[in-house]
């Protein structure tokens, strides 16, 4: 199953935070991981913040997951897939 969460380029510290938990224990699940980063307005001209952002949530997250689905723009979002790594 697909689990999906949103952030935002300004998404702040906390929220990171409880959002990253919710996102490692879809992936202890064995569940997938959808990450939706959304700009709004003139966002849209700094992209390179959610570029950083999804990079650093894939460096949080490299012992536990791998990225299915490299971080591409749809439209206004920007989605990434990770799913759990296999158990040795």
């Amino acid at each position: 199953q697909v689990k999906e969460v949103k952030f935002r380029p300004g998404t702040d510290e906390g929220d990171y935070l409880v959002k990253m938990r919710n996102v490692k224990r879809f992936l202890e699940d064995g569940d997938k991981a959808k990450i939706t980063l959304r700009f709004r307005g003139r966002e849209m001209a700094h992209q390179e913040f959610g570029v950083r952002l999804l990079d650093r949530i894939r460096t949080e997250l490299e012992d536990v997951a791998m990225v299915e689905q490299m971080p591409k723009l749809e439209g206004r979002q920007m989605i990434m897939v990770i799913a759990p790594k296999r158990k040795k």
